[in-house]
């Protein structure tokens, strides 16, 4: 933990107020009666008083802040930290404790305490300060030490952020290209059809999809990509799915639901008959809450050499740093059906 360096001359300039303030509650409002000073027998005594007991109280508390705990306690050298207060803490004492001496006989005051009880009182107040500088310093530090702390993780975060964004192109750009390289010499008009379709959705990626974007383009982008892949399959699959929302103008980090579609097409199951391979994806926002629902067959033996993974492993993470607390992920198979639930309170 490091000292702030914000401690500085400015901040005690912020501080006079309420140290004034202390002088006047103590030296002229409240009634006071300090080692035989007092405001309400002869108000002049206790005002003079106060104006050095005053300082030695700023100069105590400061001494703490700017000295004795940076250069002393926080560098490990906390016996001769001890020492050092405690001794500056007397020797202030005695000074002030003197000088309440020679104010006696201008003020005419007799009525006194001995003096041992009129320096143990003032070393009692003159350690409270001490003691105040001190966390006052310490908690400052330590406010510091969170905000960095804070602003480490934050850093990291986006850093990490950026990365698994960064994954997505390739692993997106992958999936497509393999796709129209099946369809070419078995359905040319097709494959052109699906590589128009897919440099859309790839103009998408990287012209309209900022840190946040509305519900409704990404859901449109969702919708694209489902009647690509849809075109693609033709009849090899058996797929349902429906898109709805209440509000468009929600916001939403993009290119979120993606993976879990790309996985579905791409791991869904191969039987030769044809009603056996199924997906059915439904999407539904309701009052700031989007639901996925997204089931797919697969093929028991296929999945076990399936090659990917990128793609779900990239939405775990990226639900955990944009969306805390405010997700529900669920990912299981059961018999020959793969399961996604994903809820985001967005």
């Amino acid at each position: 933990m490091s000292i702030p360096k914000t401690i500085s001359i400015k901040k005690v300039v912020l501080h006079l107020p309420i140290w004034i303030l202390n002088y006047l509650v103590f030296a002229f409002v409240v009634h006071s009666d300090w080692n035989g000073f007092n405001n309400v027998s002869d108000p002049n005594s206790l005002a003079y008083a106060y104006t050095y007991g005053i300082f030695t109280n700023f100069f105590l508390f400061y001494i703490q802040v700017f000295w004795l705990v940076p250069k002393m306690y926080m560098q490990q050298k906390k016996a001769t930290y001890y020492v050092l207060s405690f001794s500056i803490c007397i020797a202030v004492s005695l000074l002030e404790t003197y000088l309440d001496y020679l104010l006696y006989d201008v003020f005419e005051i007799v009525d006194t305490d001995e003096f041992m009880d009129n320096f143990s009182t003032t070393v009692f107040v003159n350690l409270f300060y001490s003691v105040a500088g001190f966390y006052y310093i310490l908690r400052q530090a330590h406010k510091k030490s969170e905000k960095e702390k804070q602003q480490l993780i934050e850093e990291s975060s986006k850093a990490e952020l950026k990365y698994l964004k960064a994954q997505l192109n390739p692993h997106f750009l992958f999936n497509g290209i393999n796709n129209v390289y099946h369809l070419i010499g078995k359905n040319d008009a097709l494959a052109k059809d699906t590589l128009h379709q897919f440099s859309e959705l790839l103009r998408y990626q990287l012209y309209e999809s900022g840190t946040q974007i509305s519900l409704e383009k990404e859901l449109d982008f969702v919708s694209q990509y489902i009647k690509m892949e849809k075109t693609r399959k033709g009849s090899d699959i058996q797929l349902t799915y429906n898109i709805e929302f209440e509000n468009s103008t929600k916001k939403i980090v993009p290119l979120l639901l993606i993976p879990i579609m790309e996985n579905a097409f791409k791991h869904c199951s191969n039987h030769s008959n044809n009603n056996d391979n199924q997906i059915d994806i439904q999407i539904k926002e309701v009052g700031g809450r989007l639901s996925l629902h997204c089931t797919n067959t697969f093929d028991r033996v296929r999945s076990k050499n399936a090659v990917g993974g990128i793609g779900l492993t990239n939405v775990k993470r990226r639900l955990s740093l944009e969306y805390p607390e405010k997700h529900e992920l669920i990912i299981r198979k059961e018999n020959s059906s793969f399961m996604v639930s994903l809820i985001i309170d967005l």
